[in-house]
């Protein structure tokens, strides 16, 4: 997974054909999905989640703007090397060797990392309630974005490179996590256990970014108290907070999550065939199916003389019951694809509709069926999904190593390594999924 800054491999800085000036990092690589991606001042930077690259590969559109950050990030050799690039003509490349450790080693590239870690997970988490991989509380996950987007305000320079919020929006955006978040701080300090240092810092950061964006409300009045007198409101009086918490309920996890699925649609005729599709997470937003490799599956009828199918996918815990239609496509033996429109029942999204194939359709037949929002998927490509298993089943891993790290007890410096510690989201997901109390 993506770790901290240091490393002291060579990375390569090259003025491109379009004029950029791109800083490679060795084996960083991969599909979309299993990319870190941050836009900052002048340029975008990128890191590999499956890797163990320190530094994050950089696109660099304006030199002179990522010279505020380009120094505390890749070190001074780098930061020279850009800005002697930017004058050169195209397809000049440099190699850099950046300085060993410790001198490598900066607060904000680690932070930076974390930062861009966070936005990952807010869009690519493999929540599945069938691999059996909790979901992340939003709202809890975007404080501490908000709190880390704070802490690296050296990255930004304009409100518009912050495409996924800056600390004032994340605030505005995520603010019902402010008093559970100032429960559970004053419970850990009370009970010495937990991420008491962490909390305290994420809750400090968010003091501090609302006072410079001039927010104000119930809750962030209620935090500044809390961290100026050590003792929060607490709406269920004085003895409240000596009350041992359930993480999930303190932030409105969703109930528990049985496949019920509700009536199948009910086709008619013979079935003749029967399988699992392809669950490809770039082809529809977060939070609307469940990740698992198997949560597409479709069951071909023969009604008559015609061939209908039938696609049920197993929807997410958070997917919106109306308004919004996922679609299949269905492909029989590599030819034309057929939309088939998919509606929310219960905990699947399920449609049905005709084949146009000849009536000797049979089990043997290849059928391919993946699911979509139609309009959302621009990244990815026609017969490129199945290609993406073994990656995606590397984020799975990813995604329970990092669980494994939040379920057992940290020292209370661990938040000094900004990217390897696990967020509070994931520690959340983790006493909740346990149904600990805190």
């Amino acid at each position: 997974m993506m770790q901290g800054t240091g490393g002291g491999s060579g990375v390569r800085v090259t003025r491109a054909e379009d004029g950029t000036v791109q800083i490679a990092v060795p084996a960083a690589t991969g599909p979309a999905f299993t990319q870190a991606v941050l836009d900052v001042a002048g340029a975008v930077l990128t890191w590999p989640v499956l890797g163990t690259t320190a530094l994050p590969s950089a696109e660099i559109h304006d030199p002179g703007r990522a010279q505020q950050w380009l120094w505390a990030v890749h070190g001074e050799r780098v930061a020279a090397t850009v800005h002697a690039l930017a004058a050169e003509p195209p397809g000049a490349s440099v190699d850099v060797t950046p300085p060993e450790p410790p001198e490598s080693e900066t607060a904000l590239a680690g932070h930076a990392a974390r930062l861009a870690l966070g936005h990952w997970a807010a869009r690519w988490w493999p929540a599945s309630y069938t691999d059996g991989i909790p979901g992340l509380e939003p709202d809890l996950l975007g404080m501490e974005l908000a709190a880390l987007t704070h802490r690296c305000q050296q990255l930004f320079d304009d409100p518009g490179d912050q495409p996924d919020g800056d600390p004032a929006e994340l605030l505005e955006t995520h603010r019902a996590a402010v008093d559970p978040l100032v429960r559970w701080w004053q419970a850990a300090r009370e009970s010495a256990s937990g991420p008491v240092r962490q909390l305290e810092d994420v809750l400090r950061l968010i003091d501090d970014a609302a006072d410079c964006a001039g927010l104000e409300g119930d809750a962030l009045r209620r935090l500044r108290s809390a961290l100026e007198t050590g003792t929060p409101h607490d709406p269920l009086g004085p003895h409240g907070l000596r009350t041992p918490l359930d993480l999930g309920s303190l932030f409105g996890r969703h109930g528990d999550y049985a496949l019920t699925a509700g009536e199948r649609l009910g086709a008619g005729g013979r079935v003749i065939a029967r399988g699992a599709g392809t669950n490809d997470w770039r082809r529809y937003p977060p939070g609307f199916v469940d990740a698992a490799e198997s949560a597409v599956s479709w069951t071909v009828s023969a009604v008559g003389a015609g061939r209908r199918i039938e696609v049920e996918v197993v929807a997410d815990i958070a997917a919106p019951v109306s308004g919004v239609r996922l679609a299949a496509e269905v492909r029989v033996e590599g030819g034309p694809a057929t939309r088939v429109s998919l509606a929310r029942r219960g905990d699947v999204w399920a449609g049905r509709a005709d084949l146009d194939v000849p009536a000797s359709l049979s089990p043997r037949t290849r059928i391919e069926v993946g699911v979509l929002l139609p309009g959302f998927d621009p990244d990815s490509e026609p017969g490129s999904a199945a290609d993406g298993r073994t990656d995606r089943d590397a984020v799975r891993a990813l995604a329970r190593h990092r669980l494994a790290a939040a379920a057992r007890p940290a020292p209370q410096d661990t938040y000094t390594q900004p990217s390897p510690a696990p967020f509070l989201a994931e520690i959340v997901a983790v006493a909740a999924d346990a149904g600990e109390d805190f």
